[in-house]
């Protein structure tokens, strides 16, 4: 599969949030204000594109020295010194971004998106270069996601006027997102 294809089918088709229900957790914490949500979007693209950059490698070392097992432990060690480091980043050269995150950042560690695309372009089997396309195009449909749910939950609609009190709160959330999830369903098929 080509590049173009490879990031195309990330974001549209194959979109981390919407058809393998990967990064919920920020999904639906950091998505209340869009300033947050691109805030985030930007640091998930950030760390994915990074950490399948410093993952790719090590386990071609892993794999050399036939420790492959240890694909996990490393890659999440690797994932959370990336996350560390763009937190110090923002707290230092962009800190309105890093109040407005607040606890969300560090969800960035234990967003299993960023773990769930490093070890998929393992056993995909890409190489280098389509590895860092799948993680970029996994990055920018999360974005996607983020900043498509935040506009809908700052509408009127969504912030709760005329609806009924039993569906107030985390159930209107969850149906929203699910009608949102159910959008994307129509790119299915898209690429075979």
């Amino acid at each position: 599969m080509g590049i173009f294809a490879i990031i195309i089918s990330m974001i549209l088709v194959n979109n981390y949030v919407f058809s393998q229900f990967l990064g919920i957790c920020p999904f639906l914490g950091v998505s209340k204000k869009l300033d947050s949500a691109v805030g985030m979007g930007g640091a998930v693209i950030f760390v994915m594109v990074l950490a399948t950059a410093v993952t790719w490698p090590i386990q071609q070392i892993l794999d050399k020295f036939e420790i492959g097992y240890m694909q996990t432990v490393v890659f999440i060690l690797v994932i959370a010194a990336l996350v560390q480091l763009i937190e110090m980043m923002l707290k230092k050269y962009m800190h309105s971004l890093y109040s407005a995150l607040g606890v969300y950042l560090p969800l960035i560690t234990t967003n299993c998106a960023v773990l769930g695309v490093c070890i998929s372009n393992i056993d995909s089997g890409y190489g280098f270069g389509q590895s860092l396309a799948n993680a970029f195009g996994a990055a920018i449909g999360f974005t996607l996601a983020l900043i498509m749910f935040a506009g809908i939950r700052s509408t009127k609609l969504v912030n709760e006027e005329g609806v009924p009190k039993s569906f107030r709160g985390v159930p209107l959330t969850l149906l929203s997102s699910a009608i949102l999830a159910l959008s994307f369903m129509g790119f299915s098929g898209m690429f075979s």
